[in-house]
């Protein structure tokens, strides 16, 4: 099995359709407005134009997704990296994919690339999972608002991204 962690290209945007709107298809059931969940093919490309668009592939196939933004938008709340549309294909959910391309974002692209030592996303409180599985991930609330589109409370959350000692061997 080859795992496989890269930039997404505009040719990888009908598998990220399928990925990204089949896993938020609970974001959809809750009412939320996140431009992610009902996106159509022309969102999805402009997302991978505009921003830094990953993706896990395995075996040749798109199985999650996250984006590093570029929007400006956010940098009212931090300066920091921001990431969003993160999503894992609902048949290769619970087992591990969406958490290894997280981390490998967190480590190879915010800290490595970036040099950032933090990293910041947002999601709804109302989620009846997201907030509690991002805080097992190490990522902190900060910030909480109301964006008054109905979507109710919304928090920024943070994570300090921990450089790793690298081992070294003597012989």
């Amino acid at each position: 099995m080859s795992e496989v962690y890269r930039l997404a290209e505009l040719k990888d945007a009908e598998q990220l359709l399928e990925v990204t709107y089949r896993a938020y298809q609970l974001i959809r059931e809750l009412g939320l407005h996140w431009p992610a969940a009902n996106a159509d093919l022309a969102l999805i490309k402009d997302n991978i134009t505009a921003n830094e668009c990953y993706v896990l592939e395995v075996d040749g196939a798109v199985v999650a997704t996250i984006t590093l933004s570029n929007e400006e938008e956010i940098r009212k709340f931090s300066p920091l990296p921001f990431v969003k549309w993160f999503a894992t294909h609902p048949d290769y959910s619970n087992k591990g994919y969406g958490g290894k391309l997280l981390d490998w974002v967190e480590e190879h692209i915010i800290l490595g690339k970036l040099g950032s030592p933090e990293v910041t996303l947002a999601t709804a409180k109302k989620h009846p999972w997201l907030v509690e599985m991002y805080e097992r991930r190490g990522y902190e609330r900060f910030v909480e608002l109301d964006p008054q589109n109905g979507d109710g409370i919304m928090y920024l959350l943070k994570k300090t991204l921990i450089n790793k000692p690298q081992i070294t061997q003597r012989g």
